[in-house]
């Protein structure tokens, strides 16, 4: 299997495809300005304590206050408490990979009061009206390891099975002696001691820098900032196992380089710079797989078709023969259905980025040993899936129900908006996105017909709009680097999805 990483960057908007045999396997898009909070460090103030929500709201430096759990309070802020030095010491261990806390009978009253500052990163974005979601446990990957200074823990991965490996790798980060937990990562399995040892010190000195810039801030600052989305793609994804890594921006190629430098030195020579004029996502086929990816039915190569239908509180995916009718009997034709449905469902949850609970209707079959094979096989890929996910067994429905922890906003909320011609009932893509083809588009035009004295757009009213408010500078510097004239203007009876691009030789007056 060829793997690659194919990066798309642009000012205002980061994308990145996982290509597996030539098949774009994960997409993830960063827009600049909505680049998230998540994973960000803050010196808060604690504003309200609330005994009987057992949470409190810190003050962080946002235009809402944030909310803190009392189980995603480490009890270990309650120590410089006044008459909290007796608190019992005991930690109970949650099922979540090593993270503890004290007994949860200590109320948060008894752990917080108003005015307190607390360290806290921000675990969940807020999203509509509900303000962020933080923990007081912090938590900062790394390349191998992710480091967890309230915690004395180390623990290691599941997905790492062999015990003699696990035995290794925990001997080699206690060896250490550092202050505060681990958690040894999957991508340790095998790996050097020295990688490893490097991976431990670079955290610590992480920690230390964010520990001298809160002795110095005030309340409400920004300690650390989670690295952009280029960054995190090289830092989790870009192993051994990666041909190559091409990105079509100078400026993230000099710095991915000194990150890999730093990094994983052994891997600097598949970092490659994308020179050709032609999109990088075109010449790698990814844009026509992105456009699929937000299709409602999913066709099988054998005539069967998926219809994937994303709720807010859940997904469906129906499995359906449509032209497929078999050679043999009909229950071997509905096997041969399921088991290309299980397999293309799950590519189809990596490539669109879908979480939270999700049930399967599979096609009834009749014999239980066809059943067993279908939901092994579903068993076996989710087993290869970074995701966390747990499946339930076969109903007698023919359901599966399973749920897969969201790792990042679905390509279906990232690049669309319900549709209000239908009550909100179906998507379309929302003006952001159009707008960012739009974009992507000038640049191909652009770089295509040289002689070129203008370039014209018309779309629907909402993405001129978008454009001239939130990428009017972005035009602006375009335009001074091409040389050319771009005109916007909005054209009446147009649909949101809806845009035209046009070049001239000649340059228009009555712009």
């Amino acid at each position: 299997m060829e793997r690659q990483i194919i990066i798309n960057s642009a000012p205002y908007e980061t994308r990145a495809a996982v290509v597996e045999d030539r098949r774009a396997v994960e997409v993830f898009i960063e827009r600049s300005r909505d680049r998230g909070i998540t994973g960000n460090i803050y010196k808060g103030r604690v504003t309200r304590v609330l005994p009987g929500m057992q949470a409190a709201f810190v003050d962080i430096g946002l235009a809402k206050a944030v909310y803190l759990h009392s189980s995603d309070l480490y009890l270990a802020v309650a120590d410089d408490l006044p008459g909290q030095e007796d608190v019992p010491l005991e930690l109970v261990t949650d099922p979540k990979l090593g993270r503890r806390s004290r007994a949860a009978s200590v109320p948060i009253e008894d752990r917080l009061r108003s005015g307190q500052d607390i360290l806290v990163q921000v675990a969940k974005p807020p999203v509509g009206a509900k303000g962020a979601r933080v923990t007081s446990m912090i938590s900062l990957p790394g390349r191998h390891l992710v480091s967890t200074p309230s915690t004395r823990h180390i623990g290691v991965s599941r997905r790492i099975e062999n015990e003699d490996e696990r035995r290794r790798l925990k001997r080699i980060v206690e060896e250490e002696n550092a202050e505060g937990g681990f958690i040894i990562r999957t991508a340790c399995e095998g790996l050097a001691k020295r990688e490893i040892q490097r991976d431990i010190r670079f955290l610590i000195k992480l920690w230390q820098r964010i520990l001298e810039r809160s002795a110095q801030a005030s309340a409400c600052t920004l300690l650390h900032h989670d690295i952009d989305l280029v960054l995190r793609v090289v830092r989790d994804l870009f192993t051994a196992e990666t041909r190559r890594l091409m990105v079509d921006d100078a400026n993230d190629f000099a710095r991915i380089v000194d990150f890999v430098d730093a990094a994983m030195p052994r891997l600097k020579s598949r970092v490659q710079l994308y020179e050709e004029s032609q999109p990088i996502f075109e010449r790698f086929g990814i844009e026509p797989q992105i456009a699929k990816a937000l299709d409602r039915r999913v066709w099988l190569k054998s005539g069967g078709y998926l219809i994937i239908d994303q709720a807010e509180a859940l997904t469906t995916i129906d499995v359906n023969t449509g032209r497929f009718v078999g050679k043999r009997s009909q229950e071997q034709t509905i096997l041969t259905t399921n088991l290309e449905a299980v397999k293309a469902i799950f590519e189809q949850l990596r490539l669109r980025g879908i979480g939270g609970l999700i049930v399967i209707d599979l096609i009834d079959m009749e014999e239980s040993a066809n059943q067993r094979r279908v939901f092994e096989a579903l068993k076996e890929l989710m087993r290869r899936d970074k995701a966390t996910s747990r499946l339930l067994p076969l109903s007698e429905l023919g359901l599966i129900e399973m749920t897969r922890k969201r790792t990042r906003t679905s390509l279906v909320e990232t690049l669309c908006l319900p549709c209000r011609s239908c009550n909100a009932d179906g998507r379309i893509k929302s003006a952001a996105t159009i707008a960012y083809e739009i974009l992507r588009r000038l640049r191909r035009e652009a770089a295509v017909d040289p002689m070129t004295k203008q370039l014209c757009v018309e779309a629907h009213e909402d993405v001129v709009e978008f454009l001239q408010q939130h990428e009017g500078e972005y035009l602006r510097t375009f335009e001074k680097a091409i040389g050319r004239v771009v005109s916007i203007i909005p054209a009446s009876g147009c649909k949101m999805t809806e845009y035209n691009v046009t070049s001239s030789h000649t340059l228009e007056t009555g712009r």
